[in-house]
């Protein structure tokens, strides 16, 4: 551990980055010539003071702050890695909550703001999303281990996560998440501890898991298309869609309207609620 050296590094590449790289307004007046100590911590989730401790060297940051400065600075893999090795803290599982995240990935995803969209990892635990996204699902909560993973919230029956989609709908996603996450175990080493917790756990606890699973079917989720039950603007008809990464163990979904329903005129109108819920308002 090395926190002196660290708060240079993360200096250096605060330096480096530059305020439209990471979708910010650079304005006329900049005294630095990357990106300000504020303007970094908001991009991480934590206070001005926070950072500016790290920076001096008088903070040793948690696993999930690291990953946040690694997304918010756009780092590259080893520059990840560096980061948590000068902090003390064990690197994060490939395809855990605290995955890094490819900063061209990124790049991707703050481009499609008009539209819902997301990175996760194969076994559907949630990176990242943007705002349109955290208006349509909901603010994404921090969580580990298998109760990270979508899969493993959908087939434990998380009310929030069987709600967003009407229960007729329900026995479509049960199989394509089994399907999918099949083809995703298949990529991983048969020692993966990830999966093997993840497959484990589920065949314990879901027989609805337990009996999809013994099917054997398999088949990437490529593009779907899904009704999402919104609270305060009801049934949204929309296309999903997925772009892989080369290793397949990333996705970026986005969402756009189906044609000849008014999901466009309601993504509009959610772009502009976010995360309000009109419907106690008069």
């Amino acid at each position: 551990m090395n926190l002196t050296e660290l708060g240079a590094f993360v200096r250096s590449r605060r330096d480096r980055v530059q305020p439209p790289d990471v979708g910010l307004v650079a304005g006329p007046r900049r005294r630095v010539p990357g990106l300000r100590r504020d303007e970094v911590a908001m991009l991480a989730g934590a206070s001005t003071d926070y950072y500016i401790e790290i920076e001096r060297g008088g903070a040793q940051p948690s696993e999930q702050m690291l990953a946040a400065l690694a997304r918010a600075l756009r780092l590259t893999g080893d520059e990840r890695d560096h980061l948590y090795h000068l902090a003390g803290r064990p690197l994060p599982p490939a395809g855990g909550s605290a995955a890094h995240l490819h900063p061209a990935m990124f790049d991707l995803l703050e481009r499609l703001a008009g539209t819902p969209a997301f990175v996760c990892t194969d076994l559907h635990v949630m990176l990242v999303q943007n705002h349109l996204a955290d208006a349509l699902f909901g603010p994404v909560v921090p969580t580990t281990g298998p109760e990270a993973s979508f899969v493993h919230q959908w087939f434990t029956g998380d009310p929030k996560v069987r709600g967003l989609y009407p229960q007729d709908d329900h026995e479509h996603h049960s199989r394509t998440l089994v399907a999918d996450l099949r083809a995703a175990a298949a990529r991983r080493s048969r020692r993966d501890q990830e999966v093997a917790r993840l497959i484990g756990g589920l065949e314990q606890r879901s027989d609805e898991f337990a009996r999809l699973w013994a099917e054997r079917n398999v088949a990437v989720r490529r593009t779907d298309r899904k009704r999402i039950r919104h609270p305060s603007l009801g049934v949204l008809h929309v296309n999903c869609l997925n772009l892989l990464s080369e290793d397949g163990r990333q996705r970026l979904l986005w969402f756009t309207p189906v044609s000849g329903t008014d999901t466009g005129e309601k993504l509009e109108l959610l772009a502009v609620l976010g995360t309000q819920d009109l419907r106690s308002e008069v």
